[in-house]
This record gives C-alpha cells, sequence and structure tokens, in this order.
C-alpha cells in the first residue's frame, strides 16, 4: 500500500510523462485587460541590477490579483461541496400554491451545497456536526433558496441566540481549538438544544456520506395559492440511496483514509453516472391548525407530529461544476429569496435568518453578488438596482427610478405578499408553551437497541470532557428529563451520580 504522498509522486510522474509524449499546444497569454503578455517570468527593473519598476503593469496586477484570491470565509458552513443537478415535480399542487416550480412538466435546474457548520475550509469532513443542504432552484419565477440541514430541527428557537450558539461551537477565542466546555457551557442553559443534541449524537447524526443524508429546510413556510388562500408547509429531502452514518468506533478510521471522503464519494458517484436523487416532501397545515399541537408549531426545535408528509417532486444530481470557487465558494444562499407562492413564516427563528444569510452574502461578496452566474437568476431582470462594486448589469435606461410617466414598470397584484392577522402588543418574551424536553424522548425511545448504545457512547464522549461539574449535571438532567433510561444511562457512562441527576430532572418543566 502506498502512503498519499507517494500516490501523489507517482501521479505527477505520470502527468509529466504524458505531457511529454502528448502535442503541446500555446495559447497567448494575457492580462485580465486582455492584453498580450510579453514576458511572464522577469519583472521590469531599472537596469540590470536595478529595483523593480512600479510601472511593470503586469506585475502589480498579477501580485494584486494573488493578493486577493480568497474572499472572506463563510462564518458558518465553510467547508463545502457542490454540485448541479434537476428537480422534477411528481404531483400537481395547484391547490396549493402558484409557485411554477412544482408545475407538472416542468424541470428546474438546481444548484446544490453541502457542507459541515463549524469547520473551516479544508477542515475534515467526518465530523459531528450538522450538515448543511442548501438548494436552489432557478425557477421560470426567479430563484428560491432552500437553506436547510440534514435534520428537520435546530439547536435554538430564536435568531437572537444564533451568534452566541456559533461561539460556544467554534474554536476558543483565546486557544482557536474547539472546546466542548464551552459548548456545553452554552447548551447548558439552552434547554431547548436537548432535541437536537439528542438527533446530533447518533449513529445517522454522523453520515458516511452527502448522498447518504435526507435533509430539511427546518422552517415552517406558507404556501399561497391563486386564491390567496394560505397554508402553512415543511420541506423535506429522503435520500433514495438510502440514511446510513458511521458508528463512534468507525470515525476515526474514515479520518485516516481520507478526510475529503463526503465529497470524493459524491463527485465519484455522479462522474460514474450513480446520480443521487432526494424526493421532496412536504408536510401542510390549515392556519387554524397550528395551534393544535401542545407546542408552538413554529418553534424550529419540534417537529410536526403525526402530519402526514406529501411527496411532490425529486432532485437528481447530475454534474460536477468545473470550478469549485465560481460555484462552490461564490454560490450565495438565503431562505429570503422566495418566490411567488411561498412566503416565510413567522418562525422566530427563520425571521432573523431572513436577514442575516442575505446580508452576510452581501458583505463576503458584495453588493452585486446576485449577478455571479452560479447566483444569477435565470429570468431576465427589469429594476432601479444600480452601480456599486463589480456591477455588470449593463443597464443603459436613465430611468432608474419608480413611478415614472416615461416608462412604466408592471407590478401585478396576484405577487403582492399574504395578508397576516397581528394582534396584541409588541413583546420580548419566549414562547408560552416551550416543551423543550419531550421531543428528544419519543426520538430516543423509538431508537433500535444498538442506535441507543451509539448514541449514548458518543454523546458520553464529549461529556466526559466537561469540567464544569455544574453544566455537566444540568446537561444530564436535560437528557433525563427526556428519558429516565436515556439520562440514567449517560450519567453511568460519565460516571455521575445518578440520584443527583434525578434530583435535577424532577425539578425541570416540561
Amino acid at each position: 500500500m502506498f502512503n498519499k504522498s507517494s500516490m501523489w509522486q507517482l501521479s505527477l510522474t505520470a502527468m509529466l510523462t504524458a505531457a511529454s509524449v502528448n502535442s503541446v499546444y500555446a495559447e497567448q497569454m494575457t492580462r485580465d485587460s486582455g492584453s498580450p503578455v510579453g514576458d511572464n517570468e522577469n519583472s521590469q527593473t531599472a537596469g540590470d541590477t536595478g529595483p523593480v519598476l512600479l510601472q511593470d503593469s503586469h506585475l502589480i496586477e498579477k501580485l494584486q490579483r494573488f493578493d486577493r484570491e480568497r474572499i472572506p470565509e463563510r462564518v458558518v458552513h465553510a467547508r463545502g461541496t457542490g454540485a448541479f443537478g434537476v428537480f422534477e415535480p411528481s404531483s400537481d399542487i395547484h391547490d396549493l400554491t402558484i409557485a411554477e416550480v412544482f408545475k407538472p412538466g416542468t424541470q428546474t435546474q438546481v444548484f446544490v451545497r453541502f457542507s459541515t457548520v463549524m469547520g473551516y475550509r479544508g477542515s475534515p469532513e467526518q465530523a459531528r456536526d450538522p450538515r448543511g443542504f442548501a438548494v436552489k432552484f432557478y425557477t421560470s419565477q426567479g430563484n428560491w433558496d432552500m437553506v436547510g440541514i440534514n435534520w428537520p430541527i435546530f439547536f435554538i428557537r430564536d435568531a437572537i441566540k444564533f451568534p452566541d450558539f456559533v461561539h460556544a461551537n467554534k474554536p476558543s477565542a483565546v486557544t482557536g481549538v474547539q472546546d466542548p466546555n464551552l459548548a456545553f457551557d452554552f447548551f447548558a442553559h439552552t434547554p431547548e438544544s436537548t432535541n437536537m443534541l439528542t438527533h446530533l449524537y447518533t449513529v445517522e447524526g454522523m453520515p458516511d456520506s452527502y448522498r447518504h443524508m435526507n435533509g430539511s429546510a427546518v422552517h415552517a413556510f406558507k404556501f399561497i395559492n391563486a386564491n390567496g388562500t394560505v397554508h402553512y408547509v415543511k420541506f423535506s429531502w429522503k435520500s433514495r440511496q438510502g440514511v446510513h452514518g458511521f458508528e463512534p468506533k468507525q470515525i476515526a478510521g474514515s479520518l485516516a483514509n481520507d478526510w475529503n471522503l463526503m465529497t470524493n464519494d459524491l463527485y465519484g458517484a455522479i462522474k460514474k453516472g450513480d446520480l443521487p436523487k432526494w424526493d421532496l416532501y412536504v408536510q401542510v397545515l390549515t392556519p387554524g391548525e397550528l395551534g393544535k399541537f401542545d407546542f408552538d408549531a413554529l418553534d424550529d426545535t419540534k417537529v410536526w407530529t403525526g402530519v402526514a408528509e406529501r411527496k411532490v417532486g425529486t432532485m437528481t444530481l447530475n454534474r460536477v461544476p468545473d470550478n469549485y470557487f465560481e460555484s462552490t465558494e461564490e454560490s450565495a444562499f438565503a431562505p429570503s429569496r422566495l418566490v411567488p407562492g411561498i412566503e416565510a413564516s413567522e418562525d422566530r427563528m427563520l425571521q432573523g435568518r431572513l436577514f442575516a444569510y442575505a446580508d452576510t452574502q452581501m458583505y463576503r461578496l458584495g453588493a452585486n453578488y446576485q449577478q455571479l452566474p452560479i447566483n444569477a437568476p435565470q429570468v431576465k431582470l427589469n429594476n432601479n438596482s444600480q452601480d456599486g462594486a463589480m456591477n455588470a448589469s449593463g443597464r443603459k435606461d436613465e430611468i432608474n427610478y419608480e413611478p415614472s410617466g416615461i416608462k412604466e414598470l408592471d407590478q401585478d397584484a396576484k405577487y403582492k405578499y399574504t395578508q397576516t392577522p397581528v394582534t396584541g402588543t409588541t413583546q420580548q418574551r419566549m414562547t408560552g408553551k416551550p416543551r423543550n424536553f419531550f421531543q428528544a424522548g419519543e426520538y430516543y425511545r423509538d431508537l433500535s437497541e444498538s442506535d441507543k448504545s451509539h448514541l449514548i457512547e458518543a454523546l458520553s464522549g464529549d461529556l466526559d470532557h466537561v469540567n464544569n461539574l455544574s453544566n455537566k449535571y444540568t446537561m444530564l438532567s436535560y437528557f433525563y428529563k427526556a428519558d429516565v433510561d436515556y439520562g440514567t444511562r449517560l450519567a453511568k457512562a460519565v460516571h455521575a451520580d445518578a440520584n443527583r441527576v434525578k434530583d435535577l430532572a424532577q425539578k425541570l418543566q416540561d
């Protein structure tokens, strides 16, 4: 067996050998402006031994471009993999929405970006981390971004806590190393995270492939039909390849073999014609049905229990990008990028993401990031946006305002936002029905005995590193409150006092 460096050397030798036997072709080198380059290896100097001249514009441009090859890394989801594909609807749901992406017989191009959340670019893909599952639909009504993860729930229910959640789980601001003491310090004071943590530490929480995981938009959205009727919906992707993950003891071995495993697996499957597919399902509720649960139906730490799923289409990934940077890195997703027939719900976490995601892309890529090919809609644009860095819209019209008696921009009333009843006063308080623990317990009890054992092994492994006993016992009490067996086994695994855990759990309300 060759080590990685030997394999690299062999492949390099093979490429050089192949190049020597093949005919060489030449093309004129140019600057970014298009002018030809006369010498790309020697700077312009003042005489044979004199200093380099600032007037060597090719040198300056080359260094400037190199200095700017890296755009700001995403704060989260920096480690990503993208692929192109198509979405095809499978059922007629015009009774629910006017979104043409669901019109029977249509085929919509998509770009999908899978990712880890906390890792930096180049970090190992096998991390105990949610997986980003973002889909850009290039629809006939403009772009629709479905920005989600591989679980139908999240750690927190209010976007005001998102920066704190990320800071606690990112590397320490002092050491630059991730620290479970910081992460569980946050989670110990965020009881609604119990459900997501339970999911995350299962075998399914460590997918062995991007192809072998499901996806979800997490939040509720609204479907609007031609009559203006509103339904609340949740979107879920189901992998046709099945759902598979690593057991705790398998993770180290997979990292030793290939820490780019998920990218190599996805691209390898596509290149050999084993095209991955996901079926899209929706759950649907009327506005009046939102109140039928004993929890807040718009709380993103919860799933809609007992609500049937309806298959509405299939996505197939069929092409690997030709340019990683121009596709995977420059792709920009935001849940505020919606199309007629789909609107945001009042989910508090979603409401914050509607602003934050588009804002971070504008910071990262510039005001005109939606003009980049990977983000550009496949429909004609007609608005009064103008100028800014890297603008390439090519607008020629001097009427850059509205209303105008010279040029009209039609606005069809059928595309107005739907009306949402609002009552009460403004407030700043938690939901009245938090129910922080019960769904974690339901999920735990549905696991097989083997899956329960792997969950205990993985979660106790991180809890064992928590030095703050107050935080450790608080976390254990959360899991005990979710399910007695769950909490008892975790307490035993980390050598904690089970009676203390039980006493703390009895003081909790759910």
